[in-house]
């Protein structure tokens, strides 16, 4: 059954370039079965309705909470203020007159009253390795610079390389910024870093390492920046999401072949190419295939986020950003062989390491039944001090915050 949501007003500010109201409309299109109204005249009688205010923050697995949920509930704030009605059955044309009026009437005091606790919506996030406590946050103009930085840093995957989690936050909010500033989109930050790693691969290929690397950095940013400008404008789309991952995939081997290319042009002496070409396909190959093993057959989450141990490997293992650290070592040493021998050896290592935990995960789950990500097992209030939790999953563990609703 389609339920039908109705939002009130607006926020007195924009929030990454959108009012309260926008980012809603945007959240709830990827909600099936609701239908967004500009009426509540426009909701037929007993259809399930929720009624949304358009002056707070909503997480998106609030929303689809409420949207799932089959009974009736008033959500309010940490502060007390009712910010949200379902309404599966009754009077909802009362229950919408008071919300409008605060909360005030008879109508909500035979509503049950809930707040984000009484969700129970803590989980481990899939897509950005990650479990954090969701959020509910009122808009003004005071806390509009906070609010801005919560929904980057909740942007951002937990579990990443080093140089994405530690090196381009800072730089990446300033390049997102100006994003929302001019109203570029994330496909066209994407379809930038495309054509950074062509160039890349061009240089590459001809012996130009030093430029090459450079437009290699650029696109790493690019990469970085693409993805947290489509969470934070709520603009993410199917083809921008093909597009990113499958330049992910597709351009590391074709870089380090491109690099060994250049080897030649640049008059260096090196070993067979090759068979370095094969070394660094049954290295990129095997890591990939030992991921996809351990996540469709053994386990039903990346290998990253099993134990705390993958999570740490995860900060240096052989994926394209740590090994261009390996390549611009080369380079700085004037050895483009050495470097390109080191990632080859760093490529081999870790996917033996990744061979061995997915061996480690199907022992495991033959013993002891279905695996747990170690995110799971995290407990607000006591794990705070744990240097896992600390770097991977602050978010999952940090005190209620009151600088957000204190007006």
């Amino acid at each position: 059954m389609i339920t039908y949501i109705y939002i009130l007003g607006d926020s007195e500010t924009n929030i990454w370039g959108l009012s309260g109201r926008e980012r809603l409309q945007r959240m709830l299109k990827a909600f099936k079965q609701t239908r967004v109204i500009d009426s509540p005249e426009q909701i037929p009688a007993r259809a399930p309705a929720l009624f949304l205010r358009a002056d707070h923050l909503f997480d998106a697995r609030v929303l689809m909470a409420l949207v799932n949920t089959q009974v009736n509930l008033v959500l309010s704030s940490d502060a007390g203020q009712p910010v949200a009605i379902r309404i599966t059955d009754g009077d909802m044309h009362h229950a919408l007159a008071s919300f409008m009026d605060g909360g005030k009437g008879e109508s909500f005091s035979t509503l049950p009253r809930y707040t984000l606790r009484d969700l129970n919506l803590l989980g481990l996030q899939q897509t950005l390795k990650k479990r954090d406590l969701p959020y509910l946050l009122p808009i003004s103009r005071d806390n509009c610079r906070r609010l801005e930085s919560e929904l980057f840093a909740r942007s951002y995957k937990g579990v990443t390389d080093l140089v994405t989690k530690w090196l381009w936050p800072i730089p990446a909010s300033w390049a997102v910024r100006v994003c929302v500033r001019f109203g570029i989109r994330p496909n066209q930050v994407t379809l930038l870093s495309l054509v950074f790693a062509v160039l890349a691969g061009v240089a590459f290929w001809y012996g130009h390492y030093g430029i090459g690397l450079v437009m290699g950095w650029l696109m790493t940013f690019m990469d970085t920046v693409d993805g947290k400008l489509a969470r934070v404008t709520v603009t993410s789309s199917r083809v921008g999401d093909v597009l990113d991952h499958g330049l992910d995939i597709i351009h590391p081997p074709l870089w380090y072949m491109a690099w060994g290319v250049g080897l030649t042009a640049a008059l260096t002496q090196t070993a067979d190419l090759p068979m370095m070409f094969s070394l660094i396909l049954i290295g990129y190959v095997g890591g990939r295939l030992c991921e996809g093993v351990f996540q469709f057959w053994i386990a039903s989450f990346d290998i990253f986020i099993w134990r705390p141990l993958d999570s740490f490997n995860r900060l240096i293992t052989a994926r394209r950003n740590p090994n261009l650290i390996l390549l611009t070592f080369g380079w700085f040493i004037d050895r483009p062989d050495i470097g390109l021998w080191l990632v080859i050896i760093w490529h081999l290592l870790s996917t033996l390491f990744l061979a061995v935990r997915v061996m480690m995960g199907w022992q495991a789950r033959r013993a002891h039944g279905p695996l747990r990500s170690w995110f799971e097992d995290i407990v607000p209030g006591e794990d705070e001090g744990k240097l896992a939790v600390r770097i991977f999953a602050p978010l999952a563990v940090r005190k209620n915050d009151r600088k957000f609703t204190d007006r």
